[in-house]
């Protein structure tokens, strides 16, 4: 197993890196709604990426958190005022409205809305125009997509809380994999990538045969949930992942790992980008492929070095980060606006 991953995960590598939209085109659109996958599809994707979390009757939804109130208008539904709650969800404690309290049937009945409001003030005005989606609802769109002549784009699937649902009986690798299956998804492998933050949902889904690329998501600080869950303080952290020997660790277990902008990059003592990190390569010389969480333009994501002036929501610098991210030799770039993404690699 090992060696056949080593293999496959360096054959799939090319010179420039998979652009995937994440959550669409979500720079341009509420997240995970229809529209801003169909306009990722018209801005040139490669992949674009659905989060899923669950409903109470087992559905897969797709949504950046299975707590739904920054996203969907449920806080301004009567008939489910009764559903707000405090959780806590991986170490974190949370007040609102949850997608496991709620069946298929009543989320459908709730709009989406713009999850950064004040940054991306001009999305508001899609707000309450359209529904949640589930998994098996983007997958026929990129079927459409592909049918209508367009890009065969590849689906990269977050999985999210998988621990926690697994604790509430649902087993989010078995959910993915029967989605898949029903859609006619089940291969080739390079059209799905599923990542998640947890080791634990990818081993399950490596040894039930899911016929995917399997990555793992890492912060910067911290550990996986489901270790910490499992293990305490003998939980092994992201920081130690990115190690030789954290690396050494995942050649047998996943295909790749995806990691935030910043672990790429080396930064002086007022956090300014001098330079980058050599994870990639260390990562590549043990046949993982690397990925890349989020190039976003706007001067609050930016590194301090390529901010620019005009506020947070303004756009800084971004080319020039995003050109030090890809002379890495990343594998794949996670981005909101797929159009710049494109019009940086040509």
């Amino acid at each position: 197993m090992s060696h056949e991953m080593r293999d496959t995960a360096a054959s799939t590598r090319s010179l420039r890196p998979l652009v995937s939209g994440h959550r669409g085109a979500s720079g341009y659109r509420p997240e995970h709604t229809a529209s801003a996958y169909r306009l990722a599809f018209a801005q040139g994707v490669d992949a674009v990426e659905p989060d899923v979390v669950v409903s109470q009757d087992g559905v897969l939804i797709v949504r950046h958190e299975n707590e739904i109130s920054g996203t969907t208008d449920v806080a301004s539904r009567p008939e489910f005022a009764a559903r707000r709650t405090t959780k806590t969800v991986d170490g974190e404690t949370l007040t609102g409205w949850f997608t496991e309290d709620f069946t298929w049937a009543e989320l459908q009945t709730l709009r989406c809305r713009e999850r950064l409001p004040r940054l991306r003030a001009e999305n508001t005005r899609f707000d309450a125009a359209e529904p949640m989606l589930r998994l098996v609802d983007v997958l026929a769109l990129i079927d459409e997509e592909r049918n209508r002549g367009g890009r065969d784009v590849a689906a990269v699937i977050e999985i999210k809380h998988a621990h926690y649902f697994l604790e509430r009986g649902h087993d989010l690798a078995a959910l993915v994999m029967a989605d898949l299956a029903a859609a006619g998804w089940e291969g080739p492998r390079e059209r799905v990538i599923i990542e998640s933050f947890e080791l634990g949902v990818l081993d399950r889904l490596r040894e039930a045969g899911a016929q995917a690329s399997l990555v793992f998501l890492m912060e910067s600080a911290g550990a996986p949930a489901d270790q910490v869950a499992l293990l305490g303080e003998r939980a092994r952290t992201w920081l130690w992942y990115r190690s030789d020997s954290g690396l050494d660790s995942l050649v047998a277990r996943v295909h790749g790992i995806s990691v935030a902008k910043a672990d790429l990059l080396h930064t002086d003592s007022a956090g300014r980008a001098t330079g980058t990190s050599d994870l990639v390569q260390r990562a590549h010389a043990r046949g993982l492929e690397v990925f890349t969480w989020t190039l976003r333009p706007e001067n609050v994501f930016l590194n301090a070095a390529h901010r620019g002036r005009g506020g947070k929501a303004s756009h800084g610098d971004w080319r020039a980060e995003w050109a030090r991210i890809v002379s890495t030799g990343v594998d794949g770039i996670f981005v909101d606006h797929p159009d710049l993404a494109r019009s940086l690699l040509g």
